[in-house]
């Protein structure tokens, strides 16, 4: 019997691409650097240190300063964010019915929160835990385990949606049930 639902955020829960890409596009621009949408499609859903080491930028001052300046530029790309609202709703009826409800996403706490309040999604989740919350990123199962961990169910009960192949990997290791996500959820 399934009791928890976990869901991964970013191409899962919201379709962040576009709003991500847009805001990155700025960010990089203000620091005289360029992005390419097949670069930022190659990278999406690395956590930022591992997408800062494929754009090849080493310098710290320069991550730290690229990372504070996206979070202040993507609000304003908040207008190309998809929600995908068949999770969505599937999530609120299980959530009513009793399944624990969590999101596991590598995603920066205050980026990862700013989007739930913009689209009044975070009263559905009993947990939130962000890229910041674990020392591993996916594939490693890490974050998987510690929302099942905290909401006190074994794998075998519990149902993770994911959408790219590092977040599957690190889902089907944690030992848990798990859905694919595609973009036909969107349509």
């Amino acid at each position: 019997m399934i009791k928890a639902i976990i869901t991964d955020f970013d191409g899962t829960l919201v379709d962040t691409f576009e709003a991500n890409f847009k805001a990155y596009s700025l960010t990089f621009k203000q620091f005289g650097l360029d992005i390419t949408r097949e670069q930022y499609h190659a990278c999406f859903g690395l956590r930022f240190d591992a997408f800062m080491d494929a754009m090849k930028i080493d310098d710290a001052n320069l991550r730290s300063n690229i990372k504070k300046e996206k979070a202040k530029v993507y609000p304003t790309c908040f207008s190309y964010l998809k929600p995908n609202v068949t999770l969505i709703d599937f999530i609120r009826k299980a959530k009513v019915s009793g399944v624990k409800t969590a999101i596991a996403s590598t995603a920066q706490r205050g980026n990862l929160m700013n989007v739930l309040k913009h689209l009044q999604l975070e009263d559905i989740f009993d947990v939130i835990i962000a890229g910041d919350t674990v020392k591993k990123g996916k594939p490693d199962p890490e974050i998987y385990i510690t929302s099942m961990s905290i909401l006190e169910v074994s794998p075998t009960e519990t149902l993770i949606f994911e959408d790219t192949e590092v977040g599957l990997m690190a889902a089907e290791r944690s030992g848990a049930n798990v859905v694919k996500i595609t973009g036909d959820y969107y349509k």
